[in-house]
């Protein structure tokens, strides 16, 4: 996968992948703090391809991953027909485009801050940053990762508890983006890496029908895989006393470990 604009990179401080094509996958494997601390999100990839054994062994690690009801509400899709990358890597393109010219805008990018919900473009078109070119490969590839695997999510098994609240809804994500998260950790075990973007839910539809899917079932996310090219060794996140407090809110902060 050709390499990314710098901007876009998510490792910090990061070693190279060792090269011994021969070296077995997930010899490193970290211990659970480590993983927890170090799985960023990673958009470069040797040519290495992914197996579907390795996808499999994947996926019977994230399976375990919590859910409302213990309802499993997932359906995994192993994007292999290159006709069908191509077109979820169009969508995709198509709203990364449109994020972008969002930030140059000083906007957050489809952000909910109008009283909890996105209140549009204001003065942005969309239409015409649809048309420029992006020029950023790491979005333009992200279909073309070795593995890519579409994350369904059946509607009819989750629990919507803020359905009726005055804000955009967040509640029933509970039950599958913690299995996309297992994803992304599941894979270090097998010597992979990995990114999750939700970019194509923005044209769900043309998503679904890509894949096929029947009606009542959603698209939460694609998540691509590989073998990295550089591995994360340290993330950069704000320490535990600026976004923890006791009791309220405005409580004093918890201190640090």
């Amino acid at each position: 996968m050709p390499r990314g604009a710098a901007e876009w990179r998510m490792a910090e401080n990061p070693v190279p992948t060792p090269a011994d094509p021969a070296a077995p996958r997930g010899a490193d494997v970290p211990d659970l703090e480590t993983a927890l601390r170090t799985t960023g999100a990673v958009r470069e990839f040797t040519d290495r391809p992914v197996t579907r054994a390795e996808v499999a062994r994947v996926l019977d690690v994230a399976r375990f991953a919590p859910s409302g009801g213990n309802q499993q509400p997932w359906h995994v899709v192993s994007v292999e027909d290159p006709e069908v990358r191509r077109g979820l890597g169009a969508i995709t393109v198509a709203t990364a485009k449109e994020y972008v010219a969002l930030g140059r805008a000083g906007q957050r990018p489809f952000g909910l801050f109008d009283h909890g919900r996105w209140p549009g473009p204001g003065d942005v078109d969309l239409d015409a940053a649809r048309a420029e070119d992006l020029g950023i490969p790491a979005f333009e590839q992200l279909a073309f990762a070795p593995a890519l695997l579409a994350v369904l999510v059946d509607l009819t098994k989750l629990a919507a508890m803020d359905a009726e609240l005055d804000r955009h809804g967040v509640v029933a994500g509970a039950s599958i983006y913690p299995f996309c998260r297992d994803l992304l950790l599941a894979a270090r075990l097998v010597g992979l890496g990995g990114v999750l973007t939700t970019f194509a839910v923005r044209r769900e539809p043309e998503a679904l029908a890509l894949l096929d899917a029947p009606n009542g079932w959603a698209l939460a996310a694609l998540v691509a895989l590989g073998e990295p090219v550089r591995r994360p060794t340290r993330l950069r996140r704000a320490p535990v006393a600026e976004f923890a407090t006791v009791d309220r809110f405005t409580g004093s902060p918890l201190p640090a470990p």
